[in-house]
């Protein structure tokens, strides 16, 4: 039968509330009563008949009208915060989504650190101790820091990983070393200056890389609100750059769309080797031809070159989004 609600006790109400939690909050909570609260909540609960919708609700007011007569201190907010992080993501992570959310800190070149490139970051870290490269590495994300941890040299790079297997628990005081120290390099690299992040280029590098059909969703919502950035991007998408790294058979395909004239000029403006790649994709007798055609033009300025390298940018565009050739990341799936 249902409770009578005048008949409730303020046990029964607290029962009633914390049968409303999750089991795993519920535990919380009873671990922090002591012997006599926990024998009279025990009681009450098992005490309970079926309880009906108004006694839910008198218990949840009962709990609304105590939370309203209580103040949360504001003090050591941050460090309560701080333990329930640490708690759930672990020391490391914890720190950096302190940084993040943190108020009136001042911007930490940590954070900052996360967003520079792999080439950058091995500037900023010659010649430190592999401790320290450790601990800077396990703040970054996997990719850039295994970019990292790529460029070190042989000599540093198993210390670094051994002290990553075994580093522990990073105290703060570490953290605000290894700030201090970014903040100096950052300074004696750059200056005062900001630092340029960013820009169309890098966009269409993460798109490039992005699997699926981000291509697709991404341009096109942008270039709703900004046909010319979308137009930026897109550009940068397809670099002459991008063509080195097809095989071949994707060679040979492209080539039989391009206007050999422009290919002569685009590829004047390369070394041998980068030459090499596209010669793969001919007939000897072919590559042999445009050897001579190259050797026989006449000076050429590098805007004549690059405007060449466009248009056999474009064709590989088509061919791309025919299906023709694949350029730059794929969806995963082969068949």
């Amino acid at each position: 039968m249902s409770a009578p609600v005048s008949t409730m006790k303020r046990a029964d109400r607290a029962a009633v509330f914390l049968m409303l939690l999750g089991d795993e909050e519920a535990a919380q909570l009873l671990a922090k009563l002591g012997p006599v609260e926990l024998e009279q909540l025990g009681t009450a609960m098992c005490a309970l008949g079926e309880i009906d919708q108004t006694g839910i609700a008198e218990s949840l007011a009962d709990f609304v009208t105590e939370a309203d007569r209580e103040i949360l201190p504001k003090q050591d907010r941050s460090a309560q915060v701080r333990s329930l992080l640490e708690r759930s993501l672990g020391p490391t992570k914890a720190e950096s989504m302190m940084q993040r959310i943190e108020p009136e800190q001042r911007p930490r070149s940590i954070e900052m650190a996360r967003w520079l490139a792999p080439s950058i970051l091995i500037k900023l870290v010659e010649g430190e101790h592999p401790q320290v490269i450790a601990a800077l590495l396990l703040m970054l994300e996997p990719e850039p820091a295994a970019q990292v941890l790529s460029e070190l040299p042989a000599t540093v790079q198993s210390s670094v990983v051994a002290r990553i297997a075994k580093i522990g628990p990073i105290s703060s005081q570490v953290v605000e070393m290894i700030d201090a120290l970014l903040t100096q390099r950052i300074g004696q690299s750059f200056g005062a200056s900001a630092l340029k992040l960013g820009g169309p280029r890098e966009a269409a590098n993460l798109i490039n890389l992005a699997a699926g059909t981000v291509s697709q969703t991404v341009l096109p919502a942008i270039a709703e609100d900004d046909a010319e950035l979308a137009a930026e991007i897109k550009d940068q998408m397809f670099t002459f750059e991008m063509l080195f790294e097809l095989d071949p058979q994707g060679m040979g395909r492209l080539l039989r769309d391009v206007d050999n004239e422009a290919l002569v000029d685009a590829l004047k403006g390369l070394e041998e080797e980068q030459r090499g790649l596209f010669f793969a994709g001919m007939s000897s007798r072919a590559a042999d031809g445009v050897k001579d055609e190259i050797e026989l033009r006449g000076r050429l300025s590098m805007d004549e070159v690059r405007a060449a390298q466009r248009k056999i940018v474009e064709v590989a565009r088509a061919l791309k989004e025919q299906g023709e050739i694949v350029l730059g990341a794929d969806d995963g799936e082969f068949v």
